[in-house]
């Protein structure tokens, strides 16, 4: 199998530092590029090469990025609520940020980029599952950031011929995954509570469902996203895995008291239909929830 110069950036971060960890698997130079403003010393892989920088830096992206062949885009303020408190600052990273790579990557003849794109971008939707041709709908700047993120992959397919696949991310979670923010995943934090010996705290009714998928499936999806023949185009992809869960059920899966607190406003049911990723990338999950959240208590000691 050929070895490339891969970057990827966010990748000490979360999903990040999971890619990272294939690639070197696979026997590539990764280089990865990330701020540390979320990222984590522990989650760097020592074979990849480390650059501390910001992706609002266009210029010291350049040199970087020069002879690589792949990039992964997963570098992002990923916080809807963080989004609307501090709309200018997380448009600057997520949209100029994310014009800085692909300009990084056109300039220096990148064959293809990987773009972390989210469900985020269709916001409430009547029909499920949610299939990609559904009209977006942002309801965050977060989510408005990673559908234009989108557009100028699409735009970048077209306009200069360089290689783009969306992939639009589910509620991801498994290990690495912070707590920190203020609205961590359920699974994290429900994690993180039962090892602390605190009630699960449960947001209204606990009847709002999610598609959880598992992030050693996210890489994977990603790495046959790089590699597919039938995508490069700046398709949307759903990745996620076709099955809805309820916060109850977490609960129920991770064990403990619980206490309910009073509703927010937030989407009642996400679930992907993942046909799309069957057919262009040949994947599908392979981890189900339970076995995720059983790994996840080993892990934890918990």
């Amino acid at each position: 199998m050929n070895k490339y110069k891969i970057i990827v950036t966010g990748g000490a971060g979360f999903i990040g530092s999971h890619i990272v960890d294939a690639l070197v698997e696979e026997g590539h130079e990764v280089h990865i590029v990330d701020d540390m403003s979320a990222g984590k010393e522990e989650n760097i892989n020592p074979k990849a090469t480390m650059h501390k920088l910001d992706i609002r830096d266009g210029e010291a992206l350049l040199p970087i990025f020069a002879g690589a062949t792949y990039v992964f885009h997963e570098a992002a303020i990923p916080q809807v609520q963080y989004s609307i408190e501090h709309p200018v600052e997380t448009n600057d990273i997520n949209v100029n940020g994310t014009l800085n790579v692909l300009e990084a990557c056109r300039l220096n003849k990148v064959k293809r980029v990987v773009f972390a794109s989210s469900c985020s971008v269709y916001g409430d939707q009547e029909r499920l599952p949610i299939v990609e041709d559904m009209v977006p709908h942002p309801i965050s700047p977060y989510a408005l950031h990673k559908y234009i993120g989108e557009g100028h992959m699409k735009l970048y397919s077209e306009i200069y011929e360089l290689e783009t696949v969306c992939l639009r991310y589910f509620n991801v979670y498994g290990p690495r995954q912070s707590v920190d923010g203020s609205y961590p995943l359920v699974i994290a934090r429900f994690l993180d509570l039962k090892k602390n010996g605190q009630k699960l705290i449960i947001v209204g009714t606990g009847e709002n469902t999610r598609d959880y998928v598992n992030v050693a499936d996210v890489a994977r999806a990603n790495i046959l996203a790089m590699k597919g023949e039938k995508v490069g185009k700046g398709e949307v992809i759903n990745i996620g895995t076709g099955y809805q869960a309820s916060v109850n059920r977490i609960a129920e899966l991770v064990g403990g008291e619980v206490e309910h607190i009073a509703p927010r406003l937030e989407p009642k049911s996400l679930q992907a239909s993942i046909s799309k990723a069957k057919e262009l990338l040949g994947w599908e999950p392979s981890i189900s929830l339970e076995e995720g959240i059983g790994e996840l208590i080993k892990l934890n000691n918990i």
